[in-house]
């Protein structure tokens, strides 16, 4: 494996490896960002709601839906890419400094561990509809739905495909 797809690898957390490094952040006082998704295809618009979540803090944090968790969301013609790929891709860009994959439905038990300062989604998410949103707000944190731009739709995008 060549050292720059270990740096890659290397944001790919499990349980364990997760908690170390969370524990180092905090210890450091850093400020966390977490948001979350499935990121079948990753487009435009998850490039844009995750460059700006990093600028709301220190470190970004992706929870990412695990392939049951998507099947059991989207229905069993989905995820299209299995979640160690969709792992490795958002791990890949500058702006994330880690991925976990989660196997519930959504991402409160995460976002309890984490306790990040940030809490984003994309602006198809209104805020009162955003899990861990009032503990976030709660804890003194903030909660933003970022707008990232028509066309940016997975499920318009796998239609689209289906209909070639």
């Amino acid at each position: 494996m060549s050292s720059s797809f270990k740096k890659i690898a290397h944001k790919v957390l499990n349980d364990k490896s997760f908690l170390d490094t969370l524990q180092e952040w905090k210890k450091a006082n850093l400020s966390l960002v977490f948001t979350n998704g499935c990121f079948d295809l990753i487009h435009v618009g998850h490039l844009k709601c995750l460059a700006a979540a990093k600028d709301l803090g220190d470190k970004l944090i992706v929870g990412l839906n695990s392939d049951n968790s998507i099947k059991r969301l989207k229905g069993n013609e989905r995820p299209i890419k299995d979640e160690r790929t969709r792992a490795y891709l958002l791990a890949s860009l500058a702006f994330v400094d880690a991925v976990v994959i989660f196997e519930e439905d959504t991402p409160l038990n995460l976002i309890t561990t984490i306790q990040p300062y940030a809490l984003v989604k994309g602006g198809d998410w209104p805020i009162d509809s955003i899990v861990g949103a009032d503990l976030v707000l709660n804890s003194g944190g903030i909660v933003k739905s970022l707008d990232f731009g028509e066309d940016s739709s997975t499920t318009d995008f796998v239609e689209k495909i289906k209909g070639l």
